[in-house]
């Protein structure tokens, strides 16, 4: 039996009012662009006044406000604490609204669900990608510290390069900060890794943004307006050469100790809340000392201390063996503690010969 006209008018006026009145949701690279352009004064409570004070320090959008810690807004702007705060909590308030950031209670399902579209950038080496699960990872801080000679920064030259491949090829298709502050950039050999790789050198050397730091202070600086860099040059990678040198050679002496390591946690933490917010890379090189007191084993520790161990996402120890390279995953919320060879040649970082890689095998079970 047929049913009634008017049922069916009924059905598809409910049907047109549900559409009308829950439209779909942005998609992500929409929500990317309305988060990106959302500057601070459309915060309720954010005036003219305000709004000059802020950008006059770099903070032009909710993003940038977002990253900041309620200190750093309050020395921004002349005002008390708790009033810093309250600026930052409405930034957060308000992208979670946008569904940018999540809400303060979420489900292990949801957070697995969106962990599964995290994207990763690959070194150059298939088994150093391997030991990172993919690569170097987004949202996140990989550290690599070792001796000098070790590979840090011939991995951050190939970041350069790879970093600015498209998806296919392993990386973002995006460019990168790079933040010198031990003068080991070297352009020329950004240029050598992109010719044997096949890609166009002029082009790859225009997407690196180099910032050279000369102290700790305008270290923290250049970290600190890395928001205008990342909006306007869409940077995927900051790369960090090295995050200890200049703290290392300016506080010397144990009774410097205590300002070192509240001055480079605070560094640090900017670098994990830049890497989250905006989603993208931060890798970041650290020197080693030797520990006397280590009478079994490999004496060689990262500098730091525990302020830089335990903000690091990802650690990785890097060592000589020879004419090859060893990566070995020193800490990590989920990898495995493994160790992997790679090596260094006209492509950055590379993946050992099969044929030096099976004789070894060969020789270890014979």
């Amino acid at each position: 039996m047929k049913a009634p006209t008017c049922v069916k008018n009924e059905m598809t006026k409910a049907e047109t009012n549900e559409s009308e009145s829950e439209p779909d949701p942005p998609e992500a690279s929409d929500l990317k662009v309305i988060v990106a352009n959302l500057e601070v004064d459309e915060l309720e409570g954010i005036g003219p006044a305000m709004k000059a004070k802020l950008n006059a320090t770099g903070i032009v959008t909710v993003l940038d406000l977002a990253v900041k810690s309620p200190s750093d807004v309050a020395d921004a702007v002349g005002s008390d604490l708790t009033r810093a705060t309250e600026l930052c909590n409405k930034a957060r308030a308000k992208l979670v609204e946008l569904k940018y950031f999540d809400d303060d209670f979420i489900s292990a399902t949801e957070i697995y669900r969106r962990r599964k579209s995290i994207e990763r950038i690959s070194t150059g080496s298939k088994s150093l990608d391997d030991l990172l699960a993919g690569g170097i990872e987004t949202q996140a801080v990989t550290e690599f510290y070792g001796e000098f000679g070790s590979g840090k920064t011939q991995i951050c030259h190939t970041l350069c390069v790879t970093t600015q491949t498209s998806r296919e090829q392993g990386g973002l298709g995006g460019s990168v900060v790079y933040v010198d502050t031990e003068n080991t950039f070297r352009p020329e050999r950004i240029a050598e890794i992109a010719r044997a790789r096949g890609l166009n050198t002029e082009e790859i050397l225009n997407g690196i943004v180099v910032a050279k730091a000369f102290n700790s202070s305008h270290q923290e600086l250049i970290v600190g307006e890395l928001g205008s860099q990342i909006r306007t040059r869409g940077v995927r990678v900051v790369v960090v050469d090295s995050a200890v040198a200049h703290y290392r050679a300016e506080f010397l002496g144990r009774g410097t100790l205590s300002e070192r390591q509240q001055r480079l946690n605070r560094f640090m933490h900017t670098l994990v809340r830049t890497a989250e917010v905006y989603n993208i890379a931060v890798v970041a090189t650290n020197q080693v000392q030797s520990s006397p007191d280590t009478f079994f084993g490999d004496p060689t520790k990262a500098t730091g201390g525990n302020v830089v161990a335990h903000t690091s996402t990802y650690r990785i120890y890097l060592r000589k063996s020879g004419k090859n390279r060893v990566a070995r995953m020193v800490d990590s919320p989920y990898h495995a503690e493994r160790e992997v060879i790679f090596i260094l040649d006209e492509k950055g970082i590379d993946d050992p010969p099969e044929e030096a890689s099976s004789s070894g095998r060969r020789k270890t079970s014979s």
